[in-house]
């Protein structure tokens, strides 16, 4: 095969053109190897290469849903009205875990086993962003190394440009893009800190939460709201030495998740063990996630928690829109400023200054 054919099919190919944007940093290919002109794009035919299985199209396409450039805003809209009808064919899988529970060897490891099993596998892996250039720092392609080079797996890191919980917030439409480039099985795998949990939560279909040997020094700062997300529990790291404590821990677990509320209706969480390492206990995570989907079809909540997954989305969007236009007006930035020195300073109540924010009055200064 052609060299450079080969480097543009890989699974890590970003395709030139697109300069993506988000909140004012620039994370594109730095300047000097940057193309001065951005081509004109053809939107139904990009829509038609996605569909047809291009990674290289497939990564231009979500580096323009990314971009923050108006006209590429518009473009990002009308590709995903085409691509739309196509979308929703996948099980959706978020994946959170504590510090160190080894969540990128855990979805290489699961990815590898689901892509020898004939699927599609997309990993949209979502990095806290570089305060300094925004761009992703940890780095999930090249911890992937074996996944990468499958030829039915797709990697994207996609820095959460310092969006509430580090998800960014284009996730969802790169999640619809990937479905319509024929990705049936979609892994996000969230930072693990603050809010993502939630957020990662409110997009995804099965919820998967990975936990180390030791529960019960853990179960002491692990949040209870965390457990209660979570589908199914996964002790990791469960080789060696660890195995006989991973199987107490599985059993702590299932012991919790019984008096918790369950994250989906009609279905029981569970708990058990897996090694990465030893490739052990995988088979039975893809096992459940098969077993919940067919459950929650059954009682109809699989159509119901997407249909409100979405609603939620609408309005989540209206408020960042809102937030946005609020704040885009330079002379209401000066304003907010203003009233909040006047409150500090104890010359008015937080809701005055508020009133006062919302009325036609001209502050005093």
């Amino acid at each position: 095969m052609d060299k450079n054919k080969e480097v543009e099919d890989s699974a890590l190919f970003v395709m030139d053109g697109i300069e993506a944007t988000h909140d004012g940093m620039q994370y594109g290919t730095p300047k000097k190897f940057r193309k001065k002109k951005t081509e004109h794009l053809n939107i139904q035919a990009l829509a038609q290469e996605v569909r047809a299985g291009s990674r290289t199209h497939l990564s231009k396409a979500i580096t323009l849903i990314e971009s923050s450039n108006s006209t590429h805003k518009v473009q990002a809209q009308e590709l995903l009205q085409e691509l739309l009808p196509h979308t929703g064919n996948s099980v959706r899988i978020g994946i959170t875990g504590v510090p160190g529970a080894g969540k990128s060897s855990f979805i290489e490891a699961f990815g590898t086993m689901l892509c020898a099993m004939g699927k599609r596998v997309a990993v949209l892996a979502i990095d806290p962003s570089s305060s300094l250039s925004g761009g992703s720092i940890l780095g999930d392609k090249t911890r992937m190394e074996e996944l990468v080079k499958k030829p039915n797996a797709f990697v994207r890191p996609s820095p959460s440009a310092g969006t509430l919980g580090g998800v960014h917030k284009k996730t969802r439409e790169t999640m619809l893009i990937c479905e319509a480039a024929g990705y049936d099985v979609i892994l996000i795998e969230t930072v693990g800190v603050g809010q993502s949990e939630t957020y990662v939560r409110g997009m995804v279909d099965f919820f998967l939460l990975l936990v180390l040997t030791g529960a019960g020094d853990e179960l002491q700062g692990m949040k209870k709201g965390i457990m209660e997300l979570a589908d199914a529990i996964v002790v990791h790291k469960a080789d060696g030495d660890n195995k006989r404590l991973a199987k107490k821990t599985v059993s702590e677990y299932k012991q919790i998740l019984h008096f918790l509320q369950p994250a989906t209706p009609g279905w029981m969480s569970t708990a058990m063990p897996v090694s990465s390492l030893e490739k052990q206990g995988l088979d039975k995570v893809w096992q459940t996630i098969e077993e919940f989907k067919q459950v929650v079809e059954s009682n109809n909540y699989w159509a119901t928690r997407r249909q409100n997954q979405t609603k939620e989305w609408f309005q989540s969007m209206i408020t960042d829109h809102l937030i946005d236009r609020f704040y885009g007006n330079p002379q209401r930035k000066a304003q907010v400023q203003l009233l909040e020195r006047q409150i500090l300073n104890g010359q008015l109540t937080v809701t005055q200054g508020v009133d006062h924010l919302f009325s036609n009055e001209q502050v005093k200064k």
